[in-house]
């Protein structure tokens, strides 16, 4: 266990008690000195410390700390506007002992103060963090003491890479995927107002790399809005950022045709679900569920779709939720086809579907959950922020495909 983790572990258990005994109490002061050796053995190798609390992740400076993957307290303290705490020089006891009843107070775990937000010793800072060029300030007060800057091309060409070594007919980098899942959930949540980071398609031949990510953004995200849990949401991201694997083996002058496919083409495309899940069984790690979400992602509530499936249970619960994400980026997608549909072109499209081509009850819950967002990124846009980056910059936080109309029946035309 690292030495970060053994500190906010550490930390964890000192609130815990307090919370439980009151300050003053043997245990209260045991587990508080505890806290604080961590505290002081991490600040002998490195002065100023950083750590950044999101939903379900947590951050060590920059560095994602796996262990504390789900972490209750990360939630707790990221709900009570503590997203970001820096220790910026040596830390004194009776600071620290400042720092444990003010975040007592906080979570409403500990006895009121007169004033819980005041300010506290110059050697500790308490804030919330925001995305680079994106969100408005937060309420009640709380400073903002980080901008957290994602612009994922190094996850894009991550996937790209992931791709290629499938391709060439190496063995799937289960740990790289997970890498590129934890970096988008991190954007996903850099602000506590969600803000989905897509991506824009700046190359056809990017495709199938920058669609994987949106669709695992997009299916995180409802996974977040259904209340799934966090590891059922990050089971699905590694789900949908695989769930096109076996495009990999479609040859790119079918899979950028321009026009209808012919037969022989058709059948090239639909033979995509049935090789991601071959290469997701044989991957030296079998992920089950990502298998499954590669086989399933086209199969529609009606039994219609590719692959046929003759079991009366249709496609499980996961597989329904991706095809939905799949489907609205496709469709807000500019392919060489087709020009892209808006989005309220493509949520028309999802509520017309409902109960034929998608699960009724999570088309509902996709359909909301943009449209709110919608209005946000609306709102967002509306307010001048300096230094804003242009909204077809790929790095954009709330990048989204755009593009012209288009007209009904691409899905009849064209199966991927």
């Amino acid at each position: 266990m690292s030495d970060p983790v053994q500190f906010l572990q550490a930390l964890s258990q000192a609130l815990s008690t307090l919370g439980l005994y009151g300050a003053g109490h043997p245990a209260t002061t045991r587990t508080a000195e505890a806290a604080y050796e961590r505290l002081l053995d991490l600040q002998a190798r490195r002065r100023h410390l950083q750590f950044t609390f999101l939903a379900g992740e947590v951050l060590f400076g920059d560095e994602v700390q796996p262990a504390l993957a789900g972490w209750e307290w990360s939630e707790r303290l990221a709900a009570a506007g503590v997203e970001r705490m820096e220790f910026v020089e040596a830390v004194e006891l009776d600071a620290f002992e400042w720092l444990l009843a003010h975040l007592a107070v906080r979570l409403g775990i500990g006895p009121e103060i007169a004033d819980p937000r005041q300010t506290g010793p110059s050697s500790i800072r308490l804030g919330m963090v925001t995305l680079a060029g994106g969100g408005p300030a937060p309420a009640d007060g709380v400073p903002t003491i980080a901008r957290l800057s994602y612009n994922l091309r190094d996850e894009r060409d991550m996937v790209g890479w992931i791709h290629d070594e499938v391709r060439g007919g190496g063995q799937l980098p289960l740990l790289e995927a997970d890498a590129v899942v934890r970096s988008l959930s991190l954007a996903m949540h850099a602000e506590q107002a969600m803000v989905l980071p897509l991506l824009q398609l700046k190359e056809f031949d990017q495709y199938t790399t920058t669609h994987s990510m949106n669709v695992a953004v997009l299916a995180m995200a409802l996974g977040d809005f259904l209340e799934l849990g966090p590891a059922a949401v990050r089971s699905l991201g590694f789900a949908a950022l695989l769930h096109d694997l076996g495009k990999v083996c479609i040859p790119p002058d079918i899979l950028n045709k321009p026009g209808t496919l012919e037969p022989a083409e058709r059948q090239v495309v639909e033979r995509h679900p049935g090789v991601g899940a071959k290469i997701l069984l044989e991957s030296r790690d079998v992920i089950e569920l990502a298998a499954v979400v590669a086989y399933e992602h086209h199969v529609m509530i009606n039994g219609g779709g590719y692959p046929h499936m003759p079991d009366v249970r249709g496609a499980q619960y996961a597989s329904r939720l991706v095809h939905v994400c799949d489907v609205y980026d496709a469709l807000r997608t500019r392919r060489p086809y087709r020009d892209a549909w808006s989005s309220e072109q493509a949520l028309s499209y999802i509520e017309s579907r409902a109960g034929l081509e998608f699960d009724p009850t999570i088309a509902r819950a996709f359909v909301t959950m943009i449209r709110r967002w919608d209005r946000r990124v609306a709102q967002m846009a509306a307010v001048p922020v300096i230094g804003r980056e242009e909204p077809d910059s790929p790095s954009h936080p709330t990048a989204l495909v755009t593009g012209m109309d288009m007209g009904p029946g691409f899905f009849h035309s064209r199966p991927d």
